[in-house]
């Protein structure tokens, strides 16, 4: 395996991932990278830096944000960002990837890149019903900054150390997955609990 292929494949994973927690976030960092050229992109991908898309990406982006901030409002946005969030992933992923079959791209880029948005978008979603829940949704903006701060943070370390953010990112994965089993492991005691 070649440097270039690795490296863009940790590149192409911190963007998908910062897509689970800000959908537009980590396309716009994208947007932008690409334009100043820090980021190189596919050729069928170019049109990601073009003015027209930064500027709709940028406004895309401030809604977003201003959005996780209102009551109700944020809760519901996470049953919507999960799709775009893996839209958004597997984009990101198969844009920077440098394999040259177009359907091995896009396979690559749902499979891995909107895998890596999924996971994160999941733990993201599980953060705010519990923030929810605990604060009846009074601490809903303290998880919405922390993920704002988080999208940014590891979309711009994406292109600057990689490799840190894609083992971040696999850390983070096995957080979540442990919580989520711990979660389960509670509720089916609970029940056996109430069944006895």
């Amino acid at each position: 395996m070649n440097t270039e292929l690795i490296t863009a494949v940790a590149i192409g994973i911190g963007l998908a991932a910062s897509a689970g927690f800000r959908v537009f976030v980590p396309m716009l960092v994208a947007a932008i990278a690409a334009k100043t050229g820090i980021l190189p992109l596919n050729e069928s991908f170019q049109w990601v830096s073009s003015w027209t898309a930064i500027a709709i990406l940028g406004t895309a982006t401030v809604v977003e944000i201003l959005a996780y901030y209102i009551p109700v409002v944020d809760n519901l946005l996470d049953t919507i960002s999960t799709p775009l969030a893996i839209g958004a992933g597997t984009l990101l992923l198969t844009s920077v990837l440098p394999i040259d079959s177009e359907m091995m791209r896009w396979i690559t880029g749902a499979a891995i890149g909107g895998g890596s948005a999924a996971v994160v978008q999941s733990g993201s979603a599980l953060t705010r019903l519990t923030s929810t829940k605990l604060t009846a949704g009074i601490g809903n903006p303290v998880v919405a900054t922390i993920e704002n701060v988080a999208a940014t943070g590891t979309s711009i370390l994406s292109l600057i150390i990689p490799f840190f953010i894609l083992a971040l990112f696999l850390l983070l994965t096995i957080l979540i997955f442990t919580g989520v089993r711990r979660r389960l492991r509670r509720r089916a005691v609970m029940t056996a609990d109430k069944t006895k």
